[in-house]
């Protein structure tokens, strides 16, 4: 069993933004192939919306990960209630894998990503966020790489 989690972007008053749909649609296809796989939906404000995307679209085997607020938290948080899996399938946009590996690596948590299309209209603004996010979460990894005491 490989379960799937599905990292959690913005709501808007309870309800999942095209960007985050697509996101949801793909887990939906993933689970289409993994029947036996549970779908874990991860983010704070963003698991309980997801799960009720998720079950009105047909999927059931969903476990909610309410409390991470980063890409680091949703796998960390979502590992913790898996910790025997020995590979997570990981759902995310496609602007978003590289730092989605990037915390995997560094937590020594097993995935496979499997990228969602972003909508036309998110690219841009998405892609320079990314920008940014990826290299504050380089230098995390890097600050928490060289904190961490080696014996």
């Amino acid at each position: 069993m490989n379960p799937i989690v599905v990292l959690g972007s913005q709501v808007v008053d309870g309800q999942v933004t095209d960007l985050l749909a697509s996101r949801l649609d793909k887990a939906i296809e993933v689970s289409a192939r993994h029947p036996d796989s549970p779908v874990v939906v991860s983010g704070f404000g963003e698991a309980a919306p997801m799960a009720d995307y998720l079950r009105s679209h047909g999927v059931a085997n969903i476990v909610e990960e309410p409390w991470a607020t980063s890409t680091n938290e949703n796998l960390e948080n979502a590992h913790a209630l898996f910790p025997d899996t020995l590979r997570w399938i990981v759902v995310t946009s496609g602007f978003h894998a590289w730092r989605t590996y990037l915390w995997a690596w560094h937590l020594g948590i097993p995935i496979k990503v499997v990228t969602a299309s972003t909508p036309a209209n998110k690219r841009l603004g998405m892609a320079l966020r990314e920008c940014v996010a990826l290299s504050h979460s380089a230098l995390r990894v890097l600050w928490r790489k060289l904190r961490t005491p080696h014996n």
